[in-house]
Order: structure tokens, then sequence, then C-alpha cells
């Protein structure tokens, strides 16, 4: 399928393209257009980060030695490239901050998924 047909069937559904893979924390985020002389630049809008309360529990972890957040989201998330949902429901801004080992992890379902908490 080439872009435009992309284009041409996301215009037909009502979608709004993406600049973004669907595993980004910025797909879905508007973007912007700004003119520089005859250059026009397209540029991101802020993302705001979830209240972690805001978002549904399904599962607790707690981090083994060694363990990288990326290797949690592909064993709980099923995509290493989701981590920064781990952040999102953790309340952390820097990965780094949730790989002490014994720290127990919320995984949640995404921003705007309700659902039956079963942690």
């Amino acid at each position: 399928m080439t872009p435009a047909n992309v284009q041409a069937l996301l215009q037909f559904t009502g979608l709004k393209p993406s600049l973004f893979p669907l595993n980004s924390r910025y797909n879905g985020v508007a973007t912007a257009t700004l003119q520089a002389g005859s250059q026009t630049i397209v540029c991101i809008r802020r993302r705001f980060v979830p209240a972690p309360d805001q978002l549904t529990p399904i599962q607790e972890h707690t981090v083994k030695q060694g363990e990288r957040l990326d290797s949690v989201a592909a064993q709980f998330l099923g995509d290493a490239e989701l981590f920064w949902r781990l952040c999102d429901a953790n309340g952390a801004m820097q990965p780094e901050e949730l790989e002490e080992p014994g720290r127990t992890l919320t995984i949640a379902l995404p921003e705007g998924i309700p659902g039956t908490p079963n942690a």
C-alpha cells in the first residue's frame, strides 16, 4: 500500500495520520506547523503524562537483579519499546528509576482504556 493510499484510507475512516508508530508515546499527539520564511516546519505538541492513579492497574511485578525495563515491557506488554508505559504507570520520568531490584512495578492498561483492576 502506498503512502497516498494510506492517507486516503485514513481520511475515509476519519482517523488522523500520525508521524509516529503505534508503540510510540507520541502516537496520537497533535502536531503544529511553523512557517520559517518559505520553509514549513512540523513539530509535535506537548504530551501530557497521565497521573498514575488515572491508569487501571492490571498486575504487579517485582524487579529482579539485572532486569531492565525494556525486558519487563517485552514480558508483560509484548513490546520492549513500550517501556514508557511502565514509566507512566509508576510516575517515573527516567526508566532507570524503575530498575532497582526489589522495587514493585505496576503494570497498567494504556491511558483511556478502562478496565477492572486485577492487581
